[in-house]
């Protein structure tokens, strides 16, 4: 895997002495680099590998790696990055961009607090859904001005994937060869069944060079924001990936801290604002996808470790590998519809429920005042005016809200809706759109005391609604009409509430 011997340059980036005396130097690893921070710089040194992916085996080689990684980050978070630092051979020894022959070459950063890193935030439990949602707007633009790549097939290029995979998994000591037969078949034949819509998508524009390593690790808090850096600068093939599969890294990584709602709230606000809701059928393939990658990455890595340490990588790699496993098993779609007045709590049950229906990272979760603020082109925390809300505009939101879910349940998604319902015709229409794709469905009418509603309508709130109690008492005055969906009460906690759905939910699959 190591290649070439660079502990002299190790030690030169080590020595505070080699940064005017600024110190102490302290030192990351990671499997293909390392990274020294002193004072408020950052010098990212790249390892002299050569593996399947990546080779960074000449001096000459990852000084191209250096100015390429500068060129591709810049596009996303220029502020950080300062430019590359050549290291050469002088009488003295080691310098930074002498005149002497060439050793090895950094990147040069700026430096910011570890603790900015999101897999700090969420160690801590500081990953808001305010900085989710900043996140999901990043990524957004980020592809939005992507370079897309064209004269592939989907098909083909998930294909190369799957075959850098198998070619990682070979590497490690930590899978037998059955086990790697195993996920590597499972992945082929999911990859037959979604051929036809890889290669629509392809021809649509979304394979596009892309960030490549979407983790919680490779975003900070730089300056109030979430910044995207450390792309894939190694491989291009690795980074021209579907736009969906580059957003299924972030999901799978959340979901496998156990981040669950987190990872359905990222993955839903995306394709609130960035559309794409055709690729939706893919984001559990691709989730998977990348809980695979991560397992032959981590046993990569747990061979050049010893003792407890290579233990615990190893137990991850097989953690990363189960969970690829269980992503794959299929789940039948089906269609849970949250109606209720305003302040009943339908958006704070509606987001609770997505993650626990279908494959991660769960349901898509579609809501009224997400599609009509879409329409208008706002943010979603951004206020209408009274006009959007007129009877017309919004027979054509639950329009699309049930033609939207008819779509997603006829491509075998799970599906989650959050609006007032309070229309026989609405409810209706929903029912209709679970019918004709043949899911199940659930209805539930989530209801609370007029005195606590006018409360919670009232109370100061972060959301996307504009309910006022105006608009509430309007509603409590109009009538519903036949109701057949299930009676859920929401005066208690949300673990009461959603107890009383988890049973709903129970009782139809028994």
């Amino acid at each position: 895997m190591i290649v070439e011997d660079q502990s002299q340059v190790i030690a030169f980036l080590s020595d505070a002495d080699s940064h005017g005396g600024v110190g102490p130097v302290e030192v990351i690893q990671t499997h293909i680099s390392a990274v020294f921070l002193v004072g408020r710089t950052a010098y990212k040194l790249k390892k002299a590998v050569h593996l399947p992916y990546v080779d960074f085996s000449t001096a000459d080689i990852r000084i191209a790696g250096c100015e390429k990684e500068v060129a591709l980050n810049r596009a996303t978070t220029p502020e950080l990055y300062r430019g590359v630092r050549r290291i050469t051979r002088e009488p003295g020894g080691l310098a930074f961009d002498g005149p002497g022959p060439l050793v090895d070459a950094v990147v040069e950063m700026e430096r910011f607090p570890q603790d900015g890193l999101f897999d700090e935030l969420a160690l801590r439990g500081e990953l808001t859904r305010f900085l989710l949602a900043e996140l999901a707007g990043a990524i957004v633009s980020a592809h939005a001005g992507a370079r897309v790549i064209r004269g592939e097939r989907g098909s083909e290029n998930v294909a190369a994937v799957l075959d850098i995979n198998r070619a990682g998994f070979g590497e490690s000591q930590v899978f037998d060869a059955a086990e790697v037969a195993r996920i590597d078949d499972a992945f082929r034949e999911g990859l037959e069944r979604h051929a036809a819509l890889l290669d629509a998508r392809a021809e649509a524009g979304a394979i596009r060079l892309c960030h490549g390593d979407l983790h919680l690790r490779n975003v900070c808090l730089f300056q109030g924001r979430p910044a995207l850096f450390d792309c894939i600068d190694f491989n291009d093939r690795i980074a021209t990936i579907d736009v969906l599969y580059d957003l299924s890294f972030l999901a799978m990584d959340l979901w496998h801290r156990g981040m669950r709602n987190d990872a359905s709230f990222v993955t839903n606000r995306y394709l609130d604002m960035a559309g794409q809701e055709d690729g939706v059928p893919l984001l559990p393939y691709f989730t998977a996808l990348r809980a695979a990658v991560r397992a032959h990455v981590t046993a990569t890595q747990a061979a050049g470790m010893k003792g407890e340490r290579a233990e615990t990588a190893c137990a991850a790699a097989r953690a990363y590998y189960d969970l690829a496993l269980d992503i794959l098993t299929p789940r039948p779609a089906r269609l849970v519809a949250i109606g209720g007045l305003s302040g009943s709590g339908k958006s704070t049950i509606a987001a609770a429920l997505a993650p626990r229906l279908g494959a991660p990272p769960g349901a898509r979760l579609l809501e009224s005042d997400h599609l009509r603020k879409a329409m208008y082109g706002v943010r979603p925390e951004e206020r209408l005016p009274e006009q959007a809300y007129t009877a017309g505009i919004s027979d054509t939101v639950y329009a699309d809200l049930a033609e939207r879910t008819h779509r997603l349940l006829e491509g075998g998604c799970s599906v989650v809706t959050n609006a007032v319902y309070d229309r026989p015709e609405r409810r209706d229409a929903l029912e209709r759109a679970a019918e004709a794709a043949r899911a199940p469905f659930l209805g539930i009418w989530l209801e609370a005391d007029p005195a606590l509603l006018r409360q919670r309508v009232s109370t100061p709130r972060d959301g996307v609604s504009d309910a006022t109690v105006e608009v509430l008492e309007a509603q409590l005055a109009r009538d519903t009409g036949p109701l057949h969906w299930a009676r859920v009460p929401t005066a208690g906690p949300l673990s009461e509430t959603l107890s009383a759905i988890d049973a709903l939910l129970a009782g139809e699959r028994s």
